[in-house]
């Protein structure tokens, strides 16, 4: 049997193989931030750390934007994983939970999955589509989908479906509107939302910035 400390670490070697060619805003390094939040967070929270690293480690581990919409693919990666590494059946099954419960998918879904370890991970996972990391990663998505800049005759869509959403070709600055403006009041943990607090500021001044620019103002 495997320590903790060694499943944790055999994991990061497997994700960062498994991600060697992922597009830059889904990559290990994202991982690896996400790691790190969740690790920061979990300081002032009273949660089975084993447990909120395997699930940060292995939330992305195939992200259904990259495997045409297919949802069940990273819990499978991931429990297939975990078991053959002998991780005991119970933490398989909250890791499995953390990822198929993690993403936003459009913030008009219910949560049917609840746990504090769970909430740790999604708001580490949320940091990082905020601030100055969020914006790099919002562009560089939009440019993997050759995706337009900002169209003022598109209008952002806040009520859309879950299907509608994952389907979606509007414009990278409609992204904002659409979810990453939207997380700061979605955060579950104090930690968690003095951060995105933060990092909602700077995006929101970086919005000015680019209309003032935009308009030919600045």
């Amino acid at each position: 049997m495997y320590t903790s400390e060694e499943i944790i670490e055999k994991t990061k070697i497997f994700v960062k193989k498994e991600l060697e060619k992922a597009e830059g805003g889904h990559d290990w390094f994202h991982i690896l931030r996400v790691y790190n939040n969740a690790l920061l967070i979990s300081k002032n929270e009273d949660v089975d750390g084993f447990i909120v690293a395997l699930g940060a480690l292995l939330h992305d581990i195939a992200d259904s934007k990259f495997h045409d919409g297919d949802e069940t693919v990273g819990p499978k990666v991931a429990r297939k994983f975990l078991f053959e590494n002998n991780v005991d059946s119970i933490v398989i099954e909250h890791v499995v939970n953390i990822i198929k419960h993690i993403s936003f998918k459009g913030g008009n879904i219910n949560q049917t999955f609840m746990s504090l370890e769970l909430n740790v991970v999604q708001d580490a996972d949320r940091l990082d589509a905020l601030g100055a990391i969020g914006i790099a990663r919002t562009f560089n998505y939009g440019g993997f989908k050759n995706r337009k800049l900002f169209d003022p005759s598109i209008k952002v869509n806040l009520q859309m479906t879950k299907e509608e959403y994952k389907a979606s070709t509007a414009p990278t600055i409609n992204h904002f509107y659409e979810k990453l403006l939207l997380l700061k009041d979605r955060m579950n943990t104090k930690t968690g939302q003095k951060i995105a607090l933060e990092r909602h500021q700077y995006m929101e001044q970086f919005l000015d910035q680019f209309y003032a620019e935009w308009d030919g103002e600045k």
